[in-house]
């Protein structure tokens, strides 16, 4: 499976940003995912399957628990490929940056004319 098939879905995606956090039982995550999605623990076992196969989680067993964690190599190559368009967005992130450095400068100012007058 191509990664940004298995990103495409919502509740993968939700199950990385889990992960991200830090290293989570199947039950936790099973658990976030089932009051925010509203599936079934094998749905989520199955959508842990898949990030499993397609290397984005690793499993590790503590006793009778399955601990999932990130593997962040996927990402790694997702971020590379990506890295040919950031182009477009990163002159238009940075004039942004400037505006809001600019906005916070002006409304200090403001503040201070204020509480002169």
């Amino acid at each position: 499976m191509h990664a940004f098939d298995v990103l495409g879905d919502p509740v993968r995606r939700r199950i990385l940003e889990l992960l991200a956090d830090g290293e989570r039982t199947s039950g936790a995550v099973a658990e976030v995912v089932r009051a925010e999605f509203g599936i079934s623990q094998p749905a989520v076992s199955q959508h842990l399957k898949v990030l499993r196969d397609a290397g984005f989680a690793v499993v590790r067993a503590e006793g009778t628990r399955r601990l999932y964690a990130v593997d962040p190599a996927p990402l790694q190559e997702i971020d590379a490929w990506l890295d040919r368009f950031r182009r477009y967005w990163t002159p238009h992130l940075d004039a942004l940056g400037t505006e809001l450095v600019r906005g916070r400068r002006a409304r200090r100012q403001a503040e201070r004319t204020e509480s002169e007058s």
